[in-house]
């Protein structure tokens, strides 16, 4: 089974529809099966303190402002489900309160995602898994109990998921990825377990897809020195394509498991071997 590859947008568009149709493309070029953003209502995820702080961006200086700046509108969102209809490519986001994922659920994704940040909220995880549509949940920032919570209530409404392993730092130090947890959540969760990383190289996502990661999720951006919180742990298009052309060749090069000597080996050892080394 070869890995999902998820190009996550997130906010690096910075607002600007433009920017999503050339990370979409981009996306697209280098092989990915989908595209995935994020969805918030401000004042249901922030509250006015937090809004009213002082915070320079591009789109003034406070951070409701920086925030609401990174937004897309309806029509955008209209505009991005027919734009991947065209390219043949999946999209879908991660919600942060109940009203995004309201909102999200008129464009019939196929899929949903959980962002660690919401790991823990218990109204949207049922909603989530109301809706019946393979999830990936995040599990960055999360013990073990907050983890077995959220897979209950998967379980228990009976939706596909898989939980992908995450720490959530941007960009995250490779001494703290802990990439053998991929294979712990996998044996505690009896489940698929994939690899959401934001790291600022390429190395422990291939590590990550031969320790058996089903899904691997990663930042795109056009450049990584453009406005944002994200940019710095995100992948430029052509990284990203040589990342998914090398996960593919090592996938083509996992094998069976299963010792076998070939034809072309045969030839080699008639020429090679000695009944004396025996």
């Amino acid at each position: 089974m070869s890995v999902f590859i998820i190009s996550e947008i997130g906010i690096n568009h910075n607002g600007d529809m433009n920017l999503v149709k050339k990370l979409i493309d981009a996306s697209v070029d280098a092989g990915a099966n989908a595209v995935k953003f994020q969805k918030r209502t401000l004042e249901k995820v922030y509250t006015k303190e937090e809004l009213d702080q002082e915070r320079e961006s591009p789109w003034g200086s406070t951070n409701r402002e920086q925030k609401r700046g990174l937004e897309l509108t309806k029509e955008d969102y209209e505009q991005l489900n027919a734009y991947c209809k065209d390219k043949g490519i999946y999209w879908f986001a991660s919600a942060w309160d109940l009203e995004s994922q309201i909102f999200l659920s008129q464009f019939d994704c196929k899929y949903n995602k959980v962002a660690s940040a919401r790991i823990t909220h218990k109204e949207i995880l049922e909603l989530i898994a109301s809706e019946g549509k393979h999830t990936f949940i995040s599990t960055g920032m999360a013990p073990y109990e907050e983890i077995k919570a959220a897979v209950d209530i998967f379980k228990s409404r009976n939706c596909s998921f898989e939980l992908m392993h995450c720490v959530s730092t941007y960009p995250a130090k490779p001494e703290n990825l802990n990439l053998r947890c991929i294979q712990t959540l996998m044996e505690k969760f009896n489940c698929n377990v994939g690899y959401s990383g934001h790291e600022t190289g390429l190395g422990p996502s291939l590590a990550a897809v031969v320790l058996g990661a089903t899904s691997l999720e990663r930042h795109i951006t056009l450049d990584r020195s453009m406005y944002g919180s994200d940019q710095s742990a995100s992948i430029e298009p052509h990284g990203f394509k040589n990342l998914i052309s090398t996960i593919r060749a090592v996938e083509n090069a996992m094998g069976d498991g299963i010792k076998k000597v070939l034809d072309e080996e045969n030839e080699i050892a008639k020429k090679l071997k000695r009944d004396k080394d025996l």
